[in-house]
């Protein structure tokens, strides 16, 4: 403490309890009589600091030191909502967000005052409600003149102050009851933890509740909080963010799964879920989250690395679906839509208690962007690119940084997408606003019956499928061992989605990395894509959705580091700019080439080995489909099937009874079937398949998409 010069020294109240029995009534002490066993604490410090200190390192002179308190609280944590009169005079813990915050002021302590007609100096200590100690409150005028009536000068120089700050602290919206709006208390902060917080920021507070005199009649009282120790849970003010704490199983597990080939996909894939399709814009937002590098160069120029998105579409294809679940995944994340939103509202205004910093380095979400006027869409162009607000107006000048990221989603201007029409006909949104987004994707809503019927078969599974041991209403996104795919390319086994928090401490440790450096390879290709993409547009060959600018050449760069982040790889190599060229292309053209597939030298005998050996060498390789049981009739059984048969009617039945699971993947299945068998008697995923089709014809057990069930 000493060393880096702090007045504050923590004690957790666990140590305490577990040092010895005797002092867990100690323990017990500070949470139910604070009042009278905190400034013993402060004592034992204040002698300790100076029995130990250096003279010649340290300089105690004039500070008072202090105890803070943390650990478990048990029934004293509690929030605004729940607080009685039976708390006041308790150590509690309290969490809520800032609201409002005042300024740092001093307050008197004690006063020096001389008399120059006596050459006498006076002293005089001042209490208060709010004071730590139990002496009893004075008056807080200052003297003017002795007891024999002799003027006063107060020598301020050898008075004491300590700086004084309020705050209020508001319930967490999330813990709030429905239609109930969240209670708010005022809290004091004196010393060391003034401006540990700013409005907005989400903390969790530690103090002594306490009632102040001079209630407003009726026998009413004002109360607060003494604080004694703030903890920052999410900070949307600076640069420090505050974010949830990554357990050493977390990050092992985030580095064993980082080394998969399909990572990319499976973060993906997992985003959102209970969406089918849109992969390209699921890996889009994935980049979004993730972010690329931002270049603070030693001209003062900055070049963003947030990465800004556009979805313009048909009614009905889920848009505004994704900005939820980019809501849900990303730390600091505001929704917002065009028709409530000003240019006010999304930059800053000039009033006399700014608060800004909402969502510096966070994710804004705005739907119904094309609902926006043309005077408030035009408050946000400089926000986008150069990511300051500049304010010249009611005599203040002044600049505020607003470095986040823009995912947006509009409607074409006909209500329809028209194909005949070029892009920017479609969308009714002026060239320089386009080319501050760095992807545009154009979602039509497209007549397929393949796909339409994917689509409800995929909505109807979500309805009528139900995870045994998961209550009614849970949300699809929390459950990630629900069978939600039904087939495509990025089709995947109940096993291989991510949970939500999962996905958001993925993105919280790579974003927490340090920035992947550009190698040549990924220089040189994003080069040739974006001469190449200069070389097409010059042609006039194609439609694209946006303009091709020197933005262009940024966003691949971005995009390419964004992927880096997603590897957890310290270079950005020439596949990570593969993949930003795909990305890109798709939400410029709508058309990606695909790459050729390659061969492999091992059949698959359903057995389930290391995953990364497993998988393809890129995201894009993929295995040819499934054949899908359709209303023609089964899919085609091979002819060695029924001769194998009896294993598999012998052992699947025993194997679905006897685990717990209402569904298991074929590849989770296979393996138990292969198990004890010879080498030229295994089971290949085909034959497996044709033998679990014939089963589900005499109801015995049910196959559907992959996954057996029980019956």
């Amino acid at each position: 403490m000493l060393r880096m010069d702090q007045t504050r020294l923590m004690v957790s109240l666990d140590d305490l309890r577990d040092y010895a029995p005797q002092y867990r009534e100690l323990a017990d002490g500070l949470l139910k009589s604070p009042n009278a066993f905190i400034p013993p604490f402060h004592s034992a410090l204040s002698d300790s600091v100076r029995l130990r200190h250096d003279p010649d390192k340290h300089d105690i002179e004039g500070k008072d030191y202090t105890v803070g308190f943390r650990g478990s609280f048990g029934d004293h944590h509690l929030n605004p909502r729940t607080l009685r009169a039976s708390h006041l005079g308790k150590m509690i813990s309290v969490e809520g967000i800032v609201t409002r915050c005042s300024l740092v002021r001093p307050k008197m302590l004690k006063t020096v005052h001389y008399s120059p007609k006596t050459t006498t100096f006076y002293a005089q200590e001042y209490h208060d409600s709010t004071s730590p100690s139990s002496a009893v409150p004075t008056s807080v005028i200052t003297p003017q003149t002795d007891a024999e009536g002799n003027p006063l000068q107060t020598e301020f120089g050898l008075s004491t102050f300590r700086d004084h700050q309020r705050i209020s602290i508001q319930e967490v919206p999330e813990r709030a009851p429905p239609g109930q709006l969240p209670r708010s208390i005022d809290v004091l902060m004196d010393d060391d933890l003034v401006d540990s917080c700013k409005p907005g920021d989400r903390i969790q507070l530690v103090g002594v509740y306490r009632s102040l005199g001079g209630g407003g009649g009726a026998g009413g009282f004002k109360t607060l909080l003494l604080a004694n120790h703030v903890v920052l849970l999410a900070s949307k003010s600076g640069t420090t963010q505050a974010f949830t704490s990554l357990t050493d199983t977390d990050i092992r597990q985030i580095n064993k799964l980082s080394k998969r080939k399909n990572i990319f996909t499976l973060l993906s894939s997992s985003l959102a879920p209970s969406i089918y399709g849109h992969e390209y814009i699921k890996k889009a937002v994935l980049l979004l989250l993730l972010g690329g590098t931002e270049k603070n160069l030693p001209n003062g120029t900055h070049i963003r690395g947030d990465i800004n998105l556009l979805m313009v579409g048909d009614p009905s294809t889920a848009k505004s679906q994704m900005l939820r679940f980019v809501l849900n995944a990303a730390p600091l994340a505001i929704a917002t839509t065009g028709r409530g939103s000003s240019g006010v509202g999304l930059t800053a205004a000039v009033t006399t208690d700014k608060e800004t910093g909402e969502r510096h380095r966070g994710v804004v979400c705005i739907d119904e962007f094309d609902k926006m006027s043309d005077v408030d869409r035009v408050a946000i162009h400089e926000v986008m690119e150069q990511q300051t607000v500049t304010i010249a107006k009611a005599g203040i000048h002044t600049s505020l940084n607003a470095r986040c990221s823009v995912i947006a989603a509009a409607n074409p201007i006909y209500g329809q997408y028209d194909v005949h029409k070029d892009p920017h006909r479609n969308i009714a949104l002026p060239d320089s606003l386009l080319s501050r987004f760095d992807l545009l994707f154009v979602v039509t809503d497209d007549v397929d019956h393949v796909r339409d019927r994917k689509i409800a078969d995929h909505v109807l599974r979500m309805h009528r499928y139900l995870q045994p041991g998961v209550e009614e209403g849970t949300p699809a996104v929390d459950s990630a061992a629900q069978a939600l795919s039904v087939g495509g390319n990025l089709a995947t086994t109940p096993g291989e989605l991510l949970t939500s928090a999962f996905v958001k401490k993925y993105i919280q440790y790579a974003k927490a990395r340090p920035a992947p450096q550009l190698t040549k390879g990924a220089a040189d290709w994003i080069i040739r894509v974006y001469t190449s993409f200069r070389n097409d547009e010059a042609k006039g060959n194609q439609k694209k959705t946006s303009p091709l600018t020197a933005r262009t050449l940024e966003t691949l760069i971005r995009l390419s580091t964004a992927h880096a982040k997603a590897r957890l790889s310290s270079k950005v190599e020439e596949k990570d700019a593969r993949v930003a060229e795909e990305t890109m292309r798709f939400a410029l053209f709508k058309d990606v080439p695909k790459p050729e597939r390659r061969k492999r030298r091992k059949l698959n005998r359903g057995v389930v080995g290391d995953a990364a050996e497993s998988e393809s060498d890129s995201d894009s390789d993929t295995e040819p489909a499934v054949p899908e049981r359709m209303a023609g009739g089964p899919a085609a059984v091979p002819t060695e099937a029924p001769r194998k048969l009896t294993p598999v009617a012998a052992k699947a039945p025993v194997e679905t009874q006897e685990s717990h699971e209402e569904a298991i993947p074929m590849t989770v299945l296979l393996p138990a079937i292969n198990e004890g068998m010879s080498t030229d008697t295994l089971f290949g995923t085909a034959e497996a398949r044709g033998c679990a089709l014939l089963m589900t014809e005499d109801n015995e057990i049910m196959l559907s998409d992959d996954v057996v069930y029980k019956i």
